[in-house]
């Protein structure tokens, strides 16, 4: 299913129709300030071994990454230091990808990793949705490296790609090609891991 919806105002009807998917573990294929993303209820145990089973992804090896609507309740999904809250507070909402300890609120299914991804993404689409939703949206980039532009940036081709094994897909425009820069903050020698959209100053 794909819908159309317009980041500088976002129709609350198609709003809580995705929001209803999420919090009955459906997942969702959305836009944010880099690259489109496919994402679930990131505190729902069974849509997170969904949504790691259709990529592929071991969830016990990979890095996963949140969707937060702010940083006011990221203490309850990681643990952040203060020079690091500063980092995030000066570049966030923006294309990044923070790095840092998980705290104990997360789910088991992430606890191995002990380090979470925190992204704050500047597109109202996807942040409208966490914060309708409640909880973080976990998040993970529609790509595919067999193709020669890496990540998918037309909604309708991505809609057909992942017909059945998805149950949105919001047009929001365009994607870009970009991914966010990582910066590993699990210690205060932040690092940039990955180089993408974001310039980190």
């Amino acid at each position: 299913m794909l819908v159309k919806i317009y980041p500088e105002n976002p129709n609350p009807k198609e709003i809580d129709r995705a929001v209803r998917l999420l919090k009955e573990g459906g997942l969702v294929i959305y836009p944010t300030d880099t690259v489109y993303a496919v994402g679930c209820d990131a505190l729902n145990v069974r849509a997170v071994e969904r949504i790691c089973k259709m990529k592929g992804v071991n969830p016990q090896k990979s890095n996963l990454s949140i969707i937060c609507y702010d940083l006011s309740n990221l203490s309850e999904y990681a643990k952040v230091s203060n020079s690091a809250f500063k980092l995030m507070k000066s570049h966030l909402p923006g294309p990044f990808t923070f790095i840092l300890p998980t705290s104990s609120e997360l789910p088991k299914i992430y606890k191995n990793r002990k380090e979470v991804g925190i992204r704050v993404p500047d597109n109202n689409i996807i942040r409208t949705l966490v914060h309708e939703l409640g909880n973080p949206i976990l998040t993970m980039s529609v790509h595919d490296p067999d193709e020669e532009d890496e990540y998918s940036t037309d909604p309708e081709l991505i809609a057909e790609k992942y017909d059945g094994q998805v149950d949105l897909v919001i047009d929001g425009g365009h994607g870009g090609l970009v991914p966010s820069t990582v910066i590993d903050c699990t210690t205060d020698d932040f690092e940039i891991v990955r180089q993408g959209k974001g310039t980190f100053n």
